[in-house]
This record gives C-alpha cells, structure tokens and sequence, in this order.
C-alpha cells in the first residue's frame, strides 16, 4: 500500500503546529492518522548526565528518565526503530581492555547499553529487542588511512601525549581537549536488516522494538577469498568504529522509513553557533543545508548527524520523508516543531529561523556523536 503523509504534528499525534508555522511537512488526509515508520537516533551522551560517572546505574537512571518515556509517547501511534550510539562506552571499554580491538567493543557496547535501554523499556511495559547488529564496510575506504571518529573521554594535552606514547592510540583535538579516534568507514549493507523488518511487522505499542546498529554496528567485511585459516565469504571484523548517524541512515533508508529522528545533547542546527548572532533553523530544505555546509564547523559532532540527516531526506524514495535534528529533552516540541530543525527535500523560501530570542544550548562534555 502506497504511504500517505500527513501534517508533522498530526501524523506524530501531537499538538498543533503555532499558528505562525507554515504547513509544509506534509499534507493532510482525510480525518484519518497514518502510523508513521520511524528511525530514532539516539546519542551515547543521552546515557551521561553532566558530573555524574559512567556507570551502569547512571545510565540506567537517564534512559528511564529521558529516552524511556520518549520512545513510549511515540510507539502509541507509530512504528518505531531504536538505535544509539556508544562514544563514552567504547571508550571506556577500550581502556579497560586495551588489547581489545574495536570491532568487539563495539558488539560489547552493543549489549551493555542495548540492556540499559531494555531495562528502562520494560518498566514502562516495553518489549526491546536489541539485536547485535554488523555492518559491511569496504576495506579499501579510505578512512583507514586518516582516522577521524571520536570515541571515549576528553583528555588534557599532557595525558594525551602520554596516552599516544604508551597504547600507540592515535588523539585529535576536540575543542580545547584530546579525545581518541579511529577510523570511520562508510557503512554499505546491514546484515540483519530482515530481522528487523520482522519484528517491525510484529510491533505493536507495547513492543517488540527493535535496538538495532548500536554505535553504528560492528564494522565488518565478507572474505572475497580464502586467507591463511579465513574460508572465503566469511564475515570478518574490522578495526573501526562506523558513525551512528550515517548508519542510522542507512537504516531509515532500507527499512523505507517515513522518519529519522536525531535525538542530540544540544538543540538542533545553528547559524554561527556560540556567537552573539546565533540563531537556530526550524525548518530548513537539503539545497539549503548542502549550500550553506551547515555543521562543516563541528565535524566531530554536529557535522555528521547533518549529514546523515541530509543523506536520508535526499535518498528517500518518499517525497515526504523527513528527518529532524533536536535536544533528547525537547523531543515532543521537536514533533511538534516549536524545538529543533525538521529537514526536508522542498522548504518554501529553503529555510526558516526560530524568531524568538533564546540562550543556546551548551553540549554535554564531550560532544558525542
């Protein structure tokens, strides 16, 4: 059956848009609500509340009070896809076990906070069905060759260096700190994407949801041919970490999703961010975005949910699709379009500023993607 759209605020159950909102979302049908399919991202940052530490009650205490309830509200009317990202948790990981290499931090990340997000879920009568989720990356990308993605805490000048000199880690500057990169290869295919599609086909409002592409999923390639023990077309892992936006949108794209949400720690997209003319899009077309490179300014944070979120929007085969970039705690005025930017194909005027005055919203530290 052919999807039909309906206006944003009507289609995701909410209130109305302000009166001064131009309708443009989508347009609406008949009297009756369409159950959107949606992809929400969800940063390893919305685990980690400012001065607290990494720990598994912390975390767990955050996503019941923040992403718990969000994900309910929105599976009352819609299909929902859950995946996150795993930043600070890998990285603590990595210091843990530093022989360890990336691809299975990222599938141990995957279950540590897939049993968070479960946890939280069940409380509130939520079947989550976190799936160890790979991802094939082609070898030869030439991320490999310039790691760039941040993952784990911030460090000083001096505990980087010392940190570079003893594990041999590679550190960039993030702001006025260090944090540790690795390699970001493009994802290219979903390994278990027909198992998602099942339990999609099953959900219902009290589950099953599926977690799926944790941290950008495990990072993998299939064997051409055999190699030393390697039997060809076996699946192997690689030692990188995929980004969780780009891979989100992937995820959007082969699930045919009318949505992708980008749930962030620090509003949605800004002109001149951190400066006194600052101001925030509301709505704001692809051409718009690519023109202008907004995010090219933050390539460690804003810039790839940007990108992402232009990837899927542009790469939709529906001419409604439409992703949305916000603050986790304004996700109900992100539906609604009072916080946050909507990003579609076609925007009257391509773009559209909030018109009030407001302070900016400040990251968690660091700003994971």
């Amino acid at each position: 059956m052919a999807r039909r759209a309906l206006s944003l605020s009507r289609a995701l159950g909410v209130r109305s848009f302000c009166a001064e909102s131009p309708n443009i979302i989508a347009e609406q049908v008949g009297q009756q609500t369409k159950r959107l399919r949606v992809v929400v991202a969800v940063g390893g940052n919305a685990l980690i509340r400012r001065g607290e530490r990494l720990t598994i009650e912390n975390q767990l205490k955050a996503a019941r009070g923040d992403a718990a309830p969000m994900i309910k509200a929105l599976m009352k009317n819609h299909s929902v896809v859950l995946t996150h990202g795993n930043g600070p948790q890998v990285g603590e990981l990595a210091l843990e076990r530093s022989a360890a290499t990336f691809d299975v931090l990222g599938a141990e990340s995957q279950g540590q906070i897939g049993y968070i997000f479960a946890q939280a879920l069940e409380g509130l009568g939520i079947s989550a069905a976190p799936l160890l989720t790979q991802v094939i990356v082609d070898p030869s990308d030439s991320a490999f060759d310039n790691p760039t993605k941040f993952v784990g805490p911030v460090y000083g000048a001096k505990e980087a260096d010392a940190l570079h000199k003893s594990l041999g880690w590679t550190l960039k500057a993030d702001g006025e700190y260090f944090r540790r990169v690795v390699p970001s290869p493009k994802p290219i295919e979903i390994l278990q994407i027909a198992a998602v599609r099942l339990l999609l086909e099953a959900q219902t409002p009290q589950g099953p949801l599926p977690i799926v592409c944790g941290g950008g999923g495990v990072p993998v390639v299939r064997m051409g041919t055999s190699y030393a023990n390697i039997p060809s077309n076996a699946i192997e892992g690689m030692e990188a970490v995929i980004d969780k936006d780009r891979c989100g949108a992937l995820l959007a794209r082969q699930l045919d999703a009318d949505a992708f949400l980008i749930m962030t720690d620090g509003g949605g997209i800004w002109q001149n961010f951190g400066k006194p003319d600052a101001r925030e899009m509301k709505l704001a077309s692809v051409s718009y975005l690519e023109g202008t490179k907004a995010g090219s300014r933050f390539p460690g944070s804003m810039g790839p949910k940007v990108a992402a979120a232009i990837d899927f929007v542009k790469n939709s085969t529906s001419p409604d699709a439409f992703a949305a970039i916000g603050d986790l705690n304004d996700a109900a005025d992100i539906f609604d379009n009072r916080a946050g930017t909507i990003i579609k194909k076609e925007i009257p005027g391509d773009v559209v500023w909030y018109d009030r005055a407001e302070v900016q919203k400040v990251d968690r530290v660091p700003r994971s993607p």
